[in-house]
Protein backbone atom coordinates (compact mmCIF):
# COMPACT_ATOMS: atom_id res chain seq x y z
CA UNK A 1 0.00 0.00 0.00
CA UNK A 2 1.49 3.34 -0.88
CA UNK A 3 1.53 5.62 1.41
CA UNK A 4 -0.01 9.36 0.50
CA UNK A 5 1.82 12.18 2.39
CA UNK A 6 -1.05 14.65 3.99
CA UNK A 7 1.24 17.16 5.20
CA UNK A 8 4.61 18.39 2.81
CA UNK A 9 7.73 16.55 2.84
CA UNK A 10 10.62 16.90 6.00
CA UNK A 11 13.59 18.70 5.02
CA UNK A 12 14.91 16.91 7.96
CA UNK A 13 15.03 13.79 9.97
CA UNK A 14 16.11 13.69 13.59
CA UNK A 15 16.57 10.42 15.46
CA UNK A 16 15.87 9.31 18.77
CA UNK A 17 18.37 9.72 21.37
CA UNK A 18 19.22 5.92 21.80
CA UNK A 19 22.78 6.43 23.31
CA UNK A 20 20.95 8.22 26.14
CA UNK A 21 18.68 5.16 26.82
CA UNK A 22 21.26 2.62 26.57
CA UNK A 23 22.60 1.18 30.02
CA UNK A 24 25.56 0.07 28.70
CA UNK A 25 29.10 0.93 28.14
CA UNK A 26 30.88 1.36 24.79
CA UNK A 27 33.47 -1.28 24.37
CA UNK A 28 36.84 -1.09 22.19
CA UNK A 29 39.61 -3.99 21.95
CA UNK A 30 42.23 -3.33 21.36
CA UNK A 31 43.80 -5.27 18.30
CA UNK A 32 41.28 -4.05 16.27
CA UNK A 33 43.70 -2.12 13.99
CA UNK A 34 46.19 -5.36 13.05
CA UNK A 35 43.29 -7.81 12.81
CA UNK A 36 41.10 -5.34 10.57
CA UNK A 37 44.15 -4.35 8.37
CA UNK A 38 44.74 -8.24 7.43
CA UNK A 39 40.72 -8.89 6.97
CA UNK A 40 40.47 -6.10 4.74
CA UNK A 41 43.74 -7.58 2.79
CA UNK A 42 41.67 -11.00 2.94
CA UNK A 43 38.43 -9.71 1.46
CA UNK A 44 40.14 -8.21 -1.06
CA UNK A 45 41.88 -10.82 -2.27
CA UNK A 46 39.35 -13.39 -2.32
CA UNK A 47 36.83 -11.29 -3.40
CA UNK A 48 36.61 -9.34 -7.32
CA UNK A 49 35.38 -5.61 -6.04
CA UNK A 50 34.75 -3.08 -8.59
CA UNK A 51 36.60 0.51 -7.46
CA UNK A 52 33.20 1.76 -6.35
CA UNK A 53 32.75 -1.30 -3.88
CA UNK A 54 36.36 -1.33 -3.08
CA UNK A 55 35.70 2.29 -1.94
CA UNK A 56 32.55 1.08 -0.23
CA UNK A 57 34.21 -1.10 1.59
CA UNK A 58 36.99 0.80 3.07
CA UNK A 59 34.44 3.09 4.41
CA UNK A 60 32.41 0.35 5.93
CA UNK A 61 35.09 -0.32 8.52
CA UNK A 62 33.76 -3.98 9.38
CA UNK A 63 36.79 -4.29 12.30
CA UNK A 64 35.33 -1.31 13.75
CA UNK A 65 32.21 -3.02 14.61
CA UNK A 66 34.17 -6.54 15.47
CA UNK A 67 36.42 -4.32 17.93
CA UNK A 68 33.18 -2.77 19.85
CA UNK A 69 31.63 -5.77 19.97
CA UNK A 70 34.46 -8.61 20.60
CA UNK A 71 35.61 -6.68 23.44
CA UNK A 72 37.46 -10.07 24.76
CA UNK A 73 38.81 -11.62 21.74
CA UNK A 74 42.33 -12.73 21.56
CA UNK A 75 44.34 -11.22 17.79
CA UNK A 76 43.49 -14.71 16.18
CA UNK A 77 39.71 -14.16 17.32
CA UNK A 78 38.99 -10.78 16.40
CA UNK A 79 40.56 -11.46 12.72
CA UNK A 80 37.77 -13.97 12.45
CA UNK A 81 35.26 -11.76 13.44
CA UNK A 82 36.41 -9.49 11.34
CA UNK A 83 36.17 -11.58 8.84
CA UNK A 84 32.90 -12.87 9.65
CA UNK A 85 31.89 -9.18 9.90
CA UNK A 86 33.10 -8.26 6.32
CA UNK A 87 31.76 -11.05 4.52
CA UNK A 88 27.96 -11.07 6.12
CA UNK A 89 28.27 -7.67 4.75
CA UNK A 90 29.64 -8.10 1.33
CA UNK A 91 26.95 -10.79 0.85
CA UNK A 92 24.35 -8.93 1.92
CA UNK A 93 25.14 -5.98 -0.89
CA UNK A 94 25.79 -8.85 -3.36
CA UNK A 95 22.25 -10.24 -2.45
CA UNK A 96 20.34 -6.63 -2.97
CA UNK A 97 21.35 -6.84 -6.51
CA UNK A 98 20.21 -10.65 -7.03
CA UNK A 99 16.81 -11.85 -8.26
CA UNK A 100 15.02 -14.58 -6.10
CA UNK A 101 16.48 -17.47 -8.70
CA UNK A 102 20.10 -15.89 -8.37
CA UNK A 103 19.63 -15.57 -4.01
CA UNK A 104 18.55 -19.02 -4.19
CA UNK A 105 21.43 -20.70 -6.11
CA UNK A 106 23.69 -18.59 -4.09
CA UNK A 107 22.51 -19.56 -0.85
CA UNK A 108 22.56 -23.46 -1.92
CA UNK A 109 26.23 -22.49 -2.76
CA UNK A 110 26.99 -21.01 0.48
CA UNK A 111 25.50 -24.16 2.46
CA UNK A 112 27.19 -26.31 0.50
CA UNK A 113 30.75 -24.86 1.06
CA UNK A 114 29.70 -24.79 4.69
CA UNK A 115 27.95 -28.40 5.08
CA UNK A 116 29.95 -30.50 2.69
CA UNK A 117 33.48 -28.52 2.55
CA UNK A 118 35.63 -31.42 1.05
CA UNK A 119 33.70 -32.44 -1.09
CA UNK A 120 31.47 -29.62 -2.08
CA UNK A 121 33.06 -27.84 -5.31
CA UNK A 122 32.32 -24.19 -7.17
CA UNK A 123 33.19 -21.65 -8.82
CA UNK A 124 31.54 -19.24 -7.82
CA UNK A 125 32.60 -16.25 -5.85
CA UNK A 126 30.16 -16.50 -3.24
CA UNK A 127 31.30 -20.38 -2.52
CA UNK A 128 35.09 -19.23 -2.80
CA UNK A 129 34.93 -16.47 0.01
CA UNK A 130 32.57 -18.92 1.99
CA UNK A 131 35.13 -21.90 1.83
CA UNK A 132 38.35 -19.56 2.83
CA UNK A 133 36.48 -18.39 5.82
CA UNK A 134 35.26 -22.13 6.95
CA UNK A 135 38.36 -23.75 6.56
CA UNK A 136 39.97 -21.65 9.09
CA UNK A 137 36.93 -21.57 11.22
CA UNK A 138 35.99 -24.72 11.40
CA UNK A 139 39.40 -25.27 12.88
CA UNK A 140 39.26 -22.88 15.62
CA UNK A 141 35.62 -23.28 16.74
CA UNK A 142 34.18 -26.17 18.95
CA UNK A 143 32.07 -29.14 17.45
CA UNK A 144 29.09 -27.32 19.28
CA UNK A 145 29.71 -23.91 17.91
CA UNK A 146 30.47 -24.89 14.40
CA UNK A 147 26.83 -26.51 14.19
CA UNK A 148 25.24 -23.40 15.81
CA UNK A 149 27.00 -21.13 13.69
CA UNK A 150 25.91 -23.51 10.05
CA UNK A 151 22.62 -23.55 11.69
CA UNK A 152 22.34 -19.69 12.28
CA UNK A 153 23.69 -19.10 8.74
CA UNK A 154 21.24 -20.94 6.61
CA UNK A 155 18.63 -18.97 8.65
CA UNK A 156 20.66 -16.34 7.13
CA UNK A 157 20.38 -16.94 3.64
CA UNK A 158 17.76 -18.63 3.31
CA UNK A 159 15.81 -15.39 5.15
CA UNK A 160 17.67 -13.40 2.27
CA UNK A 161 16.22 -15.44 -0.60
CA UNK A 162 13.13 -14.88 0.68
CA UNK A 163 13.67 -10.95 0.89
CA UNK A 164 14.77 -11.23 -2.89
CA UNK A 165 11.46 -12.84 -3.56
CA UNK A 166 9.41 -10.32 -1.62
CA UNK A 167 11.33 -7.50 -3.15
CA UNK A 168 10.40 -8.93 -6.71
CA UNK A 169 7.20 -9.18 -6.26
CA UNK A 170 6.80 -6.25 -4.81
CA UNK A 171 5.56 -7.03 -1.15
CA UNK A 172 5.99 -5.14 1.42
CA UNK A 173 5.36 -7.15 4.40
CA UNK A 174 3.16 -6.31 7.45
CA UNK A 175 5.37 -5.32 11.03
CA UNK A 176 5.09 -8.94 12.62
CA UNK A 177 6.23 -10.62 9.31
CA UNK A 178 8.74 -8.02 8.68
CA UNK A 179 10.13 -8.65 12.33
CA UNK A 180 10.31 -12.61 12.49
CA UNK A 181 12.10 -11.89 9.00
CA UNK A 182 14.57 -9.41 9.60
CA UNK A 183 15.98 -11.30 12.95
CA UNK A 184 17.22 -13.81 10.24
CA UNK A 185 18.09 -11.14 7.11
CA UNK A 186 20.03 -8.91 9.27
CA UNK A 187 22.55 -11.88 9.89
CA UNK A 188 23.18 -11.37 13.76
CA UNK A 189 22.26 -15.17 14.79
CA UNK A 190 25.67 -16.39 13.28
CA UNK A 191 27.69 -13.08 15.42
CA UNK A 192 25.81 -14.48 18.64
CA UNK A 193 27.64 -18.11 17.76
CA UNK A 194 30.75 -15.87 17.39
CA UNK A 195 30.38 -14.29 20.88
CA UNK A 196 30.99 -17.95 22.14
CA UNK A 197 33.91 -18.50 20.14
CA UNK A 198 35.22 -15.08 21.01
CA UNK A 199 34.97 -15.08 24.71
CA UNK A 200 35.78 -19.10 25.23
CA UNK A 201 32.95 -20.45 26.12
CA UNK A 202 30.53 -23.78 25.21
CA UNK A 203 27.16 -22.96 26.29
CA UNK A 204 24.65 -26.13 26.59
CA UNK A 205 21.85 -26.79 24.56
CA UNK A 206 19.70 -26.29 27.30
CA UNK A 207 20.82 -22.97 28.16
CA UNK A 208 20.91 -21.58 24.38
CA UNK A 209 17.35 -22.98 24.06
CA UNK A 210 16.30 -21.25 27.00
CA UNK A 211 12.89 -19.05 26.86
CA UNK A 212 15.00 -16.23 28.77
CA UNK A 213 18.45 -16.79 26.52
CA UNK A 214 16.65 -16.75 23.56
CA UNK A 215 14.53 -13.85 24.67
CA UNK A 216 17.93 -11.70 25.17
CA UNK A 217 18.72 -12.77 21.17
CA UNK A 218 16.13 -11.50 20.09
CA UNK A 219 16.18 -8.11 22.17
CA UNK A 220 19.75 -7.40 21.21
CA UNK A 221 18.60 -8.53 17.62
CA UNK A 222 16.03 -6.52 17.37
CA UNK A 223 18.16 -3.66 18.86
CA UNK A 224 20.72 -4.29 15.90
CA UNK A 225 17.98 -4.30 12.82
CA UNK A 226 15.72 -1.69 14.13
CA UNK A 227 18.30 1.04 14.92
CA UNK A 228 19.92 0.37 11.62
CA UNK A 229 16.82 0.66 10.06
CA UNK A 230 16.11 4.14 11.45
CA UNK A 231 19.36 5.07 9.14
CA UNK A 232 18.60 2.84 6.49
CA UNK A 233 14.75 3.14 6.39
CA UNK A 234 13.83 -0.56 6.09
CA UNK A 235 11.45 -0.20 8.79
CA UNK A 236 10.22 2.94 8.30
CA UNK A 237 8.13 2.26 4.85
CA UNK A 238 5.84 -0.68 6.67
CA UNK A 239 5.41 1.69 9.78
CA UNK A 240 4.15 4.67 7.35
CA UNK A 241 2.39 1.88 5.82
CA UNK A 242 0.35 -0.10 8.43
CA UNK A 243 0.20 2.72 10.81
CA UNK A 244 -1.02 5.24 8.28
CA UNK A 245 2.65 7.81 9.66
CA UNK A 246 4.40 10.58 8.17
CA UNK A 247 8.24 10.10 7.93
CA UNK A 248 9.14 11.67 11.11
CA UNK A 249 6.62 10.35 13.26
CA UNK A 250 7.29 6.79 11.61
CA UNK A 251 11.02 6.99 13.01
CA UNK A 252 10.19 8.25 16.38
CA UNK A 253 7.68 5.38 16.53
CA UNK A 254 10.30 3.12 15.71
CA UNK A 255 12.59 4.98 18.41
CA UNK A 256 10.20 3.50 20.66
CA UNK A 257 10.44 0.15 19.73
CA UNK A 258 14.05 0.50 19.94
CA UNK A 259 13.89 1.72 23.89
CA UNK A 260 11.65 -1.03 24.42
CA UNK A 261 14.57 -3.64 23.54
CA UNK A 262 16.63 -2.22 26.66
CA UNK A 263 14.03 -2.63 28.85
CA UNK A 264 13.17 -6.27 27.74
CA UNK A 265 16.53 -7.17 27.45
CA UNK A 266 17.50 -6.09 31.34
CA UNK A 267 13.95 -7.36 32.85
CA UNK A 268 14.94 -11.04 30.76
CA UNK A 269 18.59 -11.32 32.20
CA UNK A 270 17.07 -10.10 35.62
CA UNK A 271 14.63 -13.18 35.35
CA UNK A 272 17.68 -15.74 33.85
CA UNK A 273 17.68 -19.02 36.34
CA UNK A 274 20.50 -20.42 37.44
CA UNK A 275 22.65 -23.77 35.86
CA UNK A 276 25.47 -23.71 38.65
CA UNK A 277 28.70 -21.32 38.76
CA UNK A 278 30.70 -22.71 36.05
CA UNK A 279 27.71 -22.24 33.39
CA UNK A 280 26.23 -18.74 34.63
CA UNK A 281 29.66 -17.79 34.77
CA UNK A 282 29.90 -18.27 31.03
CA UNK A 283 26.00 -16.61 30.30
CA UNK A 284 27.11 -14.05 32.08
CA UNK A 285 30.03 -13.60 29.92
CA UNK A 286 27.73 -14.43 26.56
CA UNK A 287 24.93 -11.67 27.75
CA UNK A 288 27.90 -9.13 27.99
CA UNK A 289 28.31 -9.83 24.71
CA UNK A 290 25.32 -9.63 23.75
CA UNK A 291 24.84 -5.89 25.37
CA UNK A 292 28.26 -5.01 23.22
CA UNK A 293 26.76 -5.60 20.44
CA UNK A 294 23.62 -2.85 21.47
CA UNK A 295 26.22 -0.17 22.23
CA UNK A 296 28.45 -1.12 19.88
CA UNK A 297 26.52 -1.11 16.81
CA UNK A 298 24.82 1.90 17.38
CA UNK A 299 28.48 3.51 17.95
CA UNK A 300 29.82 2.29 14.84
CA UNK A 301 26.41 3.14 12.82
CA UNK A 302 27.80 6.38 12.74
CA UNK A 303 31.66 5.66 13.09
CA UNK A 304 31.07 4.09 9.71
CA UNK A 305 30.76 5.56 6.16
CA UNK A 306 28.26 3.17 5.34
CA UNK A 307 25.00 5.27 6.23
CA UNK A 308 25.81 8.65 6.68
CA UNK A 309 28.58 8.72 4.56
CA UNK A 310 31.61 11.03 5.68
CA UNK A 311 28.57 13.12 7.26
CA UNK A 312 28.52 10.78 10.46
CA UNK A 313 30.13 12.13 13.51
CA UNK A 314 27.89 15.09 12.16
CA UNK A 315 24.77 13.16 12.35
CA UNK A 316 25.78 11.86 15.52
CA UNK A 317 26.39 15.05 17.22
CA UNK A 318 23.13 16.52 15.71
CA UNK A 319 20.80 13.33 15.65
CA UNK A 320 19.37 14.21 12.28
CA UNK A 321 20.37 14.40 8.50
CA UNK A 322 19.24 16.68 6.45
CA UNK A 323 17.08 15.08 3.52
CA UNK A 324 18.11 14.59 0.09
CA UNK A 325 15.84 15.19 -3.11
CA UNK A 326 13.55 11.04 -3.12
CA UNK A 327 15.43 9.62 -5.62
CA UNK A 328 18.87 10.19 -3.57
CA UNK A 329 18.11 9.18 -0.14
CA UNK A 330 19.65 7.20 1.93
CA UNK A 331 20.12 3.43 0.90
CA UNK A 332 17.06 0.84 1.79
CA UNK A 333 19.45 -2.33 2.55
CA UNK A 334 21.22 -2.87 5.33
Amino acid sequence: MTVIPTTPRPTRLIFPDLFSKCPFPVQYNTHYEAAAAESKRWLMSTSKLSRKKRAAFHGLKGGLLAARTYRNADFEQLRMCCDWLNYLFHMDDVSDEMDDHAAGSTADEIMGAFCDPEVFQSTSAAARLTHSYWARFRLQATPQAQRRFVKSVELFVRAIEQQAKDREAGVIPDMETYVVLRRNTGGCRPCWVMLEYANNIDLPDEVIEHPCVQGLEDAANDLVAWSNDLFSHNIIVIVQSEKKLELQAAVDYVGKLCEECFTRFQALHAALPSWGPEVDAQVEKYVEGLSDWMIGNLEWSFESERYFGRGGPKARRELAVTLLPPSKELPTSV
